[in-house]
């Protein structure tokens, strides 16, 4: 066995320094549940759901915080970590109230999941008594704490992913809470409404208001594509239903963004579904704007545009790009102008 080597359920396992025991697993093909775990930010070891056995350890450890070490024999799936794990998720499901009829996150929750798995049928622990109103003072995110497990996944996307800084941790024992400075609605304190809390949170906690009751996740198709907003090419999930968009998602294994989206890219999807939004190019006739075919409009751009070149020459037009648009049509407009018209007369919607 070579220096940087393990066992993982049987199976040798070739690891790099800095490496922790879930990496390990995960880069081998194993599947260790987790619960808190946030790739990209700091392991917590918080909900102890990632238990494993170490052979001549005298305690079950966490895999998404214990460093791997040469030689080591570890098994992910055993009798006592089993029970162990199920212990842990009767803990967290007598937490709150976690009841999964009309919850949003019915079908997409790990807690949901990992209940089945261990066939946790019902919490053996008399559930606590949450103390903390649903928040949804907000048009776009809601908190219900009742359904919280404090699994810290939001926090660590606030402020390692996001670095937005705006949530933490507050209060103590039954009482603690997700808090924001001063432990103020959302509305009124630090936050960006990024939505990154929303995406990281495993449960019902954290749901986007304008998706509520639209759609279960097995009923929506998803399709990826690029934010539309500017040029930086953020990857988005689109979640669509019945030729609706429901809710809009980061693509997590998606260059360049990683998951991560702004505030635009989602939740600024309402223009596409609403009832005034414009399908036809409009010309202004008699003093009014009317709908026109392309072809009409554009042949009213092209002698519109050729009559003031000829006329007061081609400085006396100009264009602005859109960070809206992709590289390429800026690019043509680019082109188009400078050397088709003849002008230099090109600016871009930021600098306007």
């Amino acid at each position: 066995m070579s220096k940087n080597t393990l066992t993982i359920d049987g199976r040798e396992c070739r690891f790099v320094d800095g490496q922790t025991i879930l990496e390990v697993a995960t880069d081998n093909g194993l599947i260790i549940p987790t619960l808190c775990h946030l790739q990209g930010a700091p392991p917590t070891g918080a909900c102890r759901i990632c238990l494993v056995e170490i052979e001549g350890g005298r305690a079950l450890a966490a895999a998404c915080a214990l460093p791997a070490s040469p030689g080591i024999t570890v098994h992910t799936d055993s009798e006592r970590v089993a029970v162990a794990r199920k212990l842990n998720l009767e803990l967290l499901l007598a937490s709150g109230e976690h009841n999964c009829f009309t919850c949003e996150a019915n079908g997409a929750c790990t807690l949901q999941d990992l209940a089945y798995r261990y066939q946790v049928e019902a919490p053996r622990f008399e559930g606590a008594t949450q103390q903390y109103e649903i928040e949804d003072e907000n048009p776009l995110i809601i908190r219900d704490f009742k359904k919280c497990v404090m699994c810290g996944r939001c926090v660590q996307a606030c402020n390692d992913i996001q670095v937005n800084l705006a949530i933490s941790y507050g209060y103590r024992g039954a009482a603690s809470k997700i808090v924001t400075q001063g432990d103020r609605p959302l509305f009124d304190s630090d936050c960006v409404f990024c939505g990154e809390c929303v995406q990281a949170c495993p449960t019902g906690a954290l749901i986007e208001k304008k998706a509520r009751y639209q759609g279960r996740p097995w009923e929506m198709e998803i399709t990826r594509t690029t934010c539309p907003y500017c040029g930086v090419g953020c990857q988005q999930n689109l979640h669509v239903k019945d030729n609706r968009l429901i809710k809009v998602t980061g693509t997590e294994d998606g260059a360049p963004n990683y998951g991560r989206l702004c505030v635009k890219g989602r939740f600024g999807y309402d223009f596409i579904q609403a009832e005034d939004r414009l399908t036809d190019p409009l010309i202004k006739k008699d003093g009014r704007l009317k709908p026109v075919s392309w072809d009409e409009a554009l042949d009213y751009a092209a002698e519109r545009l050729t009559k003031i070149v000829d006329e007061h020459g081609p400085d006396a037009v100009a264009a602005a790009v859109s960070a809206r648009a992709t590289n390429e049509a800026n690019y043509q407009l680019m082109k188009f102008f400078r050397s088709v018209i003849g002008t230099n007369n090109v600016d871009h919607c930021a600098r306007l």
